[in-house]
């Protein structure tokens, strides 16, 4: 059976602690889009492990972890994560890497730096971790694929040489830039590949007989439902498709073979980066919530950078529950809100004096404010409760009021950042 993990809001949502979690039942778990500009964080007995390119199983000895065609890899990362999980004592994982896989080249990363700066103040708000040029560069089909890391050295270094040309009159003539130079790249790639060499693969292949031999497979995405390349809040969005469906292409599987689509939300909103946010909210009422949110604060994994935070938005986790098509929903981080008397929750946007409840596109988005309601605060620590039936009933309300909103059957609730601080729910739906 295949299941999707994935993210209803912005991203951030606590997807790797979910996927962590379910990976303890799972034989396979897959990367399947995104690349090392955002991060999972995973709390476990062998400590904090902030990951960006590896899938959130690889802390289980008995996964496979796999590196789908639809990620964006950067080959440094990926070896630097491998290298700093074992040094922490966590058992040597099992990986495959498509050999289908994008590489984000170091060139990537300069153009992704390079257009920020030309931007300036109307910037995407970018990690500058190459994914948009790596991306743009596969869709033109001028990326270079892993496998083509082992092709004969005379064809190699003739794509380079295009690829080359191409660049640098960018470069040059845009961004007033040193060009690259054509040899220094082949060197660079020759080192890629013996770093990568040793878990190269043909993913597809091993991933259609491990569902022919009925085997558990988690797909693992990356941000959220907001950030998805053509259902987000475009152009503030990532470059490649976040959203579950995605999942086949990113992996090489039959959409009909995933059977369950685990969508997960936090039990506030948060945001990294630029673009529209409606129930966002500022000054002390943010700070406040963001130095308790998370698991030590609402800061980027990748960035650092302090996070957007705001109410939880009804309007906008239903439309990415539908999108994702979500069977089941994880509410995570739940037990910050503990210090609030009440509890605000968008369940409207007024837009041209009218409340929608439909999430608009990006136009009517920055015209729209948050209508407001109310819930009662519980106004006590719930870290450690492992039965929903014991929260507070302020608690529990705020859970149910959630998933009546949403429309999709909340069966997880996460109330602290250790991989056993999850509890099991009774949907009322």
């Amino acid at each position: 059976m295949i299941k999707a993990i994935v993210g209803v809001n912005w991203g951030d949502e606590g997807k790797g602690k979910i996927t962590d979690t379910l990976a303890s039942e799972a034989d396979v778990v897959v990367r399947f889009q995104g690349g090392s500009n955002a991060g999972h964080t995973i709390k476990n007995e062998y400590g904090k492990f902030p990951l960006h390119m590896l899938p959130s199983g690889v802390f289980y000895g008995h996964t496979t972890c796999i590196l789908g065609n639809g990620v964006a890899l950067n080959i440094p990362k990926l070896i630097e994560e491998i290298a700093g999980i074992v040094e922490k004592g966590v058992p040597m994982p099992n990986i495959l890497v498509s050999d289908r896989a994008q590489i984000v080249m170091p060139y990537h990363i300069l153009l992704d730096s390079y257009e920020e700066e030309r931007l300036a103040g109307k910037s995407f708000g970018s990690t500058k971790s190459g994914i948009a040029p790596c991306y743009s560069d596969k869709y033109a089909k001028i990326g270079f694929q892993v496998n083509e890391l082992f092709m004969p050295e005379k064809a190699l270094r003739e794509r380079i040489e295009n690829v080359c040309t191409i660049k640098n009159t960018l470069i040059r003539h845009l961004y007033n830039k040193p060009a690259l130079n054509p040899d220094d790249i082949f060197r660079t790639m020759m080192e890629y590949r013996e770093m990568v060499k040793p878990y190269v693969a043909n993913t597809t292949a091993f991933l259609y007989d491990a569902v022919s031999a009925g085997k558990n497979i988690l797909l693992e995405g990356q941000l959220g439902s907001m950030k998805d390349i053509d259902h987000g809040i475009y152009p503030m969005v990532t470059s490649s498709n976040t959203i579950a469906g995605g999942g086949a292409c990113g992996a090489g599987i039959p959409p009909y073979e995933i059977k369950e689509v685990i969508a997960v939300t936090k039990a506030y909103s948060s945001a990294v980066g630029a673009g529209a946010f409606v129930s966002e909210i500022f000054g002390d009422e943010a700070e406040d919530l963001r130095k308790r949110g998370g698991d030590g604060g609402e800061y980027g994994a990748t960035t650092g950078r302090p996070r957007r935070v705001g109410w939880y938005d009804c309007v906008a986790s239903r439309y990415g529950c539908r999108i994702q098509g979500a069977t089941q929903v994880a509410l995570t981080v739940l037990d910050p809100l503990g210090y609030l008397d009440e509890i605000p929750i968008c369940i409207g946007y007024e837009i041209d004096g009218k409340v929608h409840e439909d999430f608009p596109n990006t136009t009517y988005l920055y015209k729209a404010t948050p209508v407001l309601k109310k819930l009662k605060g519980w106004k006590s620590d719930i870290t450690g409760i492992r039965d929903f039936d014991k929260l507070p009933v302020e608690c529990r309300e705020y859970v149910n009021e959630i998933e009546r909103r949403i429309g999709v059957p909340i069966t997880l609730l996460s109330n602290g950042p250790a991989r056993e601080d999850i509890i099991s729910r009774t949907p009322l739906i």
